[in-house]
């Protein structure tokens, strides 16, 4: 069986709008990894992020616990699973961060690369466990019941072109470029449909799939378990549909997932994944991307920033755009702006 879940109590549900804190966040780890972009040094950027979210955390008035975070305690002195973050008045949260999604697309100066965080009521976010990795499905939700990880990709892809009205090779389905996607590559263009690779970054890419300015229809693939949580509360509030199963790398990891208790059978959805009914989702550019535009500067004396900020309850979706003056960043926090 999945994890068991736990009950939330009425009193621990956002009662507030953290959307607008959520956004100094991701704006703040933004502008600092963006100082690092095409230098080449990815855990630089890594850190740089961490740094600046850490410190605009500590501001937002909530009650959090890191569920999805930078790993175990001994392993990240910042951000790690369990750490307690926000001035501790409610509401209670689970806090799922990934500063810099997409480090080597930041050091090598790459487009999509992002900050996300995602916020939900005490109890709500699914824990991984031992399970690094998941297999992964996503769209619009005009096809919402059509993705199922069972069905062969080949009818996948007709069914989704049937239900669209358009020919299969209209069809484009983005995929994380890695050895173990071959033999799925290959199924996808022998049913005609399209592949349009990305080295990293699958929450982007759940956002590309979902948007309805994007030319990519479908997510498919196996990415990391964390960034499916965070992609299922993204996908909460901005709509679209999301499955996940968890995909242990070798035997010990299923072993260990085994006796956790975990389904390794069961198709996880969105609302599994991430079962509050009043999430919060921001997203800042880092670098330039289909989703987002990245930091840009204006000069020595400004930069600006482009967000997603999303809240699941009301599905209200801004598009924040911002200009930063570096010179008030670097007062209190220069190695961060500077």
């Amino acid at each position: 069986m999945v994890q068991p879940t736990r009950s939330v109590p009425s009193q621990t549900r956002p009662d507030r709008n953290l959307a607008l804190e959520l956004v100094r966040v991701t704006e703040a780890a933004a502008l600092a990894a963006a100082r690092l972009v095409g230098m080449g040094d990815k855990e630089a950027a890594d850190q740089a992020a961490v740094d600046a979210m850490r410190l605009v955390l500590d501001t937002v008035p909530m009650d959090g616990v890191v569920v999805i975070g930078e790993g175990e305690k001994d392993e990240a002195p910042m951000l790690y699973n369990g750490e307690r973050i926000g001035d501790g008045s409610p509401p209670q949260v689970d806090i799922a961060v990934d500063p810099l999604e997409g480090t080597t697309l930041t050091a090598k100066g790459m487009p999509s690369a992002l900050s996300v965080i995602a916020l939900s009521p005490r109890g709500t976010m699914f824990d991984p466990g031992p399970c690094v990795y998941m297999e992964k499905l996503a769209g619009a939700g005009d096809i919402a019941d059509l993705l199922d990880l069972d069905t062969p990709l080949p009818d996948l892809l007709a069914a989704i072109a049937a239900r669209r009205g358009v020919d299969i090779r209209d069809i484009t389905a983005v995929v994380l470029d890695r050895p173990r996607h071959e033999d799925g590559v290959r199924q996808i263009r022998e049913a005609g449909a399209r592949v349009r690779f990305i080295s990293d970054g699958d929450v982007s890419a759940a956002l590309l799939a979902v948007s309805d300015r994007s030319p990519v229809d479908l997510l498919w693939g196996i990415g990391g378990t964390p960034e499916g949580v965070i992609s299922a509360a993204a996908l909460k509030c901005y709509g679209g549909a999301l499955v996940g199963r968890l995909w242990p790398r070798d035997d010990d990891e299923r072993r260990a997932a085994i006796e956790g208790g975990y389904d390794l059978e069961r198709q996880l959805s969105k609302d599994e994944l991430v079962r509050g009914d009043d999430c919060f989702f921001s997203a800042t550019g880092v670098t330039d991307g289909d989703v987002l535009q990245g930091v840009r500067y204006q000069g020595a004396g400004a930069a600006t920033t482009e967000s997603i900020v999303m809240r699941s309850r009301t599905g209200t979706v801004r598009r924040v755009h911002a200009r930063h003056d570096r010179a008030k960043l670097r007062m209190y926090a220069a190695e961060r702006y500077g």
